[in-house]
């Protein structure tokens, strides 16, 4: 059985997400404790519970203490069965953070994978936009073989939730490895600008022209499609991602969200200012995804490098636990203002 203190490093739902996935992936019982023994409302939130239970329908797994605010969970896996899943988180929980849990898992599923989330928050403060995924995560795993799509069909904000969203995606259990050790030159830089129930304020135009004039100072600009949404009359909000390509293949994005009382001009600076930061560091992934990229990579056939602009608490945290439960190596060298991560298989 595999025994996972989860107040270890950052103590974050992170350990909890991917010790399920690769305890499911592994076919081997986990015990987790302490869950999010470091947040101000440790245990269980609802978009964790829901993310184990919907591990534990992609695994046919059977779990012990999966209850709102728990603190000690077991989970034991059977077969990664795939075909249709159903969740539902209820509030305005990320489901963004529920596909981190889930997609490694889809990668060894026996059938293709059809995810429909409801009743969870598309774009929320402390996660990864929907976008975001859609646009940086998936193209990227798509490059090492992985195939999935996602769409969506409600945009969710805090406080109500209520967005929904299709994840489709086909077995991959063969991943490929990634290397990315070069910036090279900008290509081009693209982004969606998204803003539900409030086109009359033309808050998704504001948000992408503040955040052109942005990058105007760094004498770039960016391609950004404006969603004017009309899919969720229970909850407005909006939301803003950017994301940058070169003809290395290095990708890096920033994302920002709308919030009660922060202007739409706030909200296109803010992203600008987040992909900016990433490019003049060049590095191939930006912060974010150089810790989602760690269990594809530690799971992948062959050696992957990248560079990362920062070792992050998510980061380090996905490390030490990829090394732990699957006993690949990770080394982390600092190159310049920049850190290169390599996996080290055996």
């Amino acid at each position: 059985m595999l025994e996972i203190d989860g107040s270890q490093k950052s103590g974050s739902g992170t350990i909890l997400r991917l010790s399920v996935a690769f305890a499911g992936i592994l076919n081997e019982p986990l015990h987790i404790f302490s869950i999010r023994q470091k947040r101000t409302q440790p245990g269980l939130r609802p978009q964790h519970l829901e993310a184990v239970l919907t591990a534990a329908k992609l695994c046919k797994a059977e779990v012990k203490g999966a209850k709102s605010r728990s603190r000690e969970l077991w989970f034991t896996p059977r077969e990664i069965a795939g075909g249709e899943i159903h969740a539902e988180i209820g509030t305005a929980g990320s489901i963004p953070m529920l596909l981190l849990t889930v997609l490694p898992l889809c990668a060894y599923a026996k059938n293709p994978v059809r995810l429909h989330v409801s009743r969870g928050g598309t774009d929320v403060k402390n996660a990864p936009t929907t976008n975001y995924l859609k646009h940086l995560l998936l193209p990227l795993l798509a490059r090492m073989g992985l195939k999935a799509s996602l769409a969506i069909q409600k945009y969710g904000y805090y406080p109500k939730g209520m967005g929904e969203i299709t994840l489709e995606v086909e077995p991959c259990p063969k991943l490929q490895f990634i290397t990315l050790e070069e910036f090279g030159n900008l290509q081009q830089i693209k982004g969606v600008s998204v803003c539900t129930f409030l086109a009359d304020r033309r808050v998704a135009e504001r948000q992408a022209i503040a955040a052109n004039e942005r990058l105007k100072s760094a004498g770039l600009h960016a391609d950004i499609e404006i969603v004017n949404d009309m899919s969720n009359p229970l909850q407005k909000g909006s939301s803003l991602v950017l994301w940058a390509e070169t003809d290395t293949g290095a990708l890096l994005g920033g994302d920002a969200i709308g919030e009660l009382g922060k202007p739409s001009e706030v909200v296109g600076r803010e992203a600008a200012e987040n992909l900016l930061r990433e490019l003049e560091s060049r590095a191939t992934v930006d912060s974010h995804l150089s810790d989602m990229l760690v269990p594809h990579v530690a799971l992948a056939e062959g050696d992957s490098v990248y560079l990362s602009r920062l070792v992050t608490e998510h980061l380090d945290t996905n490390i030490w636990l990829a090394q732990k439960i699957l006993g690949v190596k990770f080394h982390l060298a600092k190159v310049g203002n920049l850190y290169r991560i390599e996996t080290k298989k055996p």
